[in-house]
This record gives C-alpha cells, structure tokens and sequence, in this order.
C-alpha cells in the first residue's frame, strides 16, 4: 500500500486499515488475500491445519465416473407413491437431472442411469478442480440433488415433495477404455436383472394377489427363463416387449441439434419488422435407450473415447 505523505498521523492509519485486512483475510480465507492482492494477508498461525488436508487427486490418463446413488429411495418411493415397478415420472426426473449435471460439467462424455442410480463419465484427461475425488464427487452429488428438487414439480405435479431427497457418491478410476465398457455393460446387466425380477415380482403381487413375501419365496431360487415363464404363462407379459427404457436404463451423450427460432429484423426501406426463422445449432445431452454391452453402440459413437474429444 502507497500512503501519500499528509503528515505523522498518516502511517498510524496505513496500519489500522492492514489490521483490517488481515482480519478479513482470516474470515474469508486464502480468497480474501488474492482480492487483495496481498498473499502475505492469509497467512497466519492457524494455516498449519490445512496439511491435514488429504491428497485425493485422481491418477492422471484415467476415466473419473462418478456414480450416484438414491440414499434411502426406499423408503422415500413408499412416501412419494411411486409406481411398481417403474415410475415413469421419477425415471424421466432422474434423466432431467443427469442432464443438467451434463450442462454445467461439459467434460463428462457419456453418463448411464437406472432406477434411483446415475453413473457419470468425465474424460481421461480432464483437469476439473485438478482431478480432485472430492471435487468431482461432490460438483455431482450437489448440483444432482439441487436439481431433482428443482424441477420436482414439473414431473409429479399432484405429488408434493414431502421431504428433501439424499444421494450418496463414489468415485472410481477405470485405466483402459475396456475397463470402461465393462463398467457401464455391468451396470446395464444390473438394470436388466433388477428390472426382470421386480416386473415379475410385482406382477405375483398385484396381480396374483400374493403378499410380498410369498412372491419372494416364490421366485426364490429361479433364473432368468423361469421368471420369463413366469411373466408369458401367467401374465401374458413378453418381457422383451416392456418400455427399452425398463429394460435398458438411460444413455446420455452429446449431440448436436438444431434449433428453430422465430426472430425480427428490420429490411432496409421498409418502416415494418419481418418475422423470419433462424436455424441455430447447439451441441446438448440427448437421451438414448438402447443396449451399450456390445460393440454397435461404441461403433455408432466413437468420439466417446477419443482422448480430445
């Protein structure tokens, strides 16, 4: 600070507005000094607790996903009277937010979701919140949460949301771009084989007049073909003709899209604005239900794993 010349009185100040800016610099932390420009403001004797502070920086050349989980969605379909077993509402509501995660964190490149999950996938050489686990997971887990009460309404509008929902993160590093495929292949199969079963299950209970126990016990020890049986003989159901969105969960990648708006301009010699159509194209996240297990879909989609992509 350069204090002009007025006299004795003035160095006096220059140290009271220093002490000020010290303490504001210990209120807002390491912030504070870099608006003012000053590092040595932030220092102080209580910095030493940030070496407390673990080191989660992810190995570099690596596929981050990060992986949403409902925390207690149990309990919280029960009170919100979800449909058994697929609520289109809650399906479309979870793709809603996914997408909105995608919007804010344009380094992710895919993301996959099923029932109350949603795996995101940022590219293998994205520098986000340099790489931090904790960044990465928490960004996710924040704006997802945000999202999904935001935009509640519009998806269960006789629904009122009785209390905030919860989801819990992880964070995984997957080397290769196999590594990759099989992840998301795994949490396909999840989808299928949760889907199949509870199809089966709440059609013995709602249809059969079973009580969920006995439905349990009564699928206990089948496999795939048998709760397939199951499904034709006594429901009439052909699994392989329920909603690709049931049976397959949600794929998010990027596309560019057009978009058609309505916009004035003004013609030279002519007193009145015309109305004309603009063609404007924008990349965003579009949903797809479709199988990513075998080698079509990353055939279709290449850019994907392109490491500039």
């Amino acid at each position: 600070m350069v204090l002009p010349l007025l006299g004795p009185a003035r160095p006096r100040l220059g140290r009271v507005v220093t002490a000020a800016a010290t303490t504001a610099a210990l209120s807002f932390g390491r912030h504070s000094s870099r608006s003012c420009g000053r590092v040595a403001m932030a220092k102080s004797k209580f910095e030493y607790v940030r070496d407390f502070e673990a080191n989660d920086t992810c190995l570099p050349n690596c596929w981050v996903v990060v992986r949403l989980d409902g925390r207690g969605f149990h309990r919280f379909a029960e009170q919100h009277d979800f449909k058994k077993p697929n609520d289109d509402r809650a399906l479309q509501l979870m793709n809603k937010c996914a997408q909105t995660v995608m919007q804010e964190l344009e380094d992710i490149v895919i993301a996959y979701g099923q029932s109350d999950e949603f795996s995101f996938v940022f590219k293998k050489k994205s520098n986000w919140f340099k790489r931090r686990a904790s960044k990465f997971m928490t960004h996710v887990a924040s704006q997802f949460a945000s999202s999904y009460v935001f935009y509640w309404k519009d998806y269960f509008k006789d629904q009122p949301l009785l209390y905030p929902p919860g989801f819990d993160g992880r964070v995984v590093l997957y080397p290769s771009d196999q590594n990759l495929k099989d992840y998301l292949s795994w949490r396909q199969a999840d989808c299928h084989i949760n889907n199949l079963y509870n199809t089966v299950f709440w059609s013995l209970v709602q249809r059969s007049g079973l009580t969920p126990v006995e439905a349990q016990k009564r699928l206990q020890g089948t496999l795939a073909g048998d709760k397939n049986e199951i499904l034709f003989s006594q429901f009439n159901i052909n699994y392989n003709n329920e909603p690709l969105i049931y049976r397959k969960g949600t794929v998010l990648v990027w596309q560019k899209v057009n978009h058609v708006i309505r916009k004035k301009i003004k013609i030279p010699k002519e007193s009145e604005e015309k109305e004309i159509e603009v063609t404007r194209t924008r990349t965003t996240s579009i949903p797809l239900h479709c199988d990513i297990i075998g080698d079509h879909f990353w055939d279709q989609h290449p850019e994907i794993l392109l490491e500039d992509s």
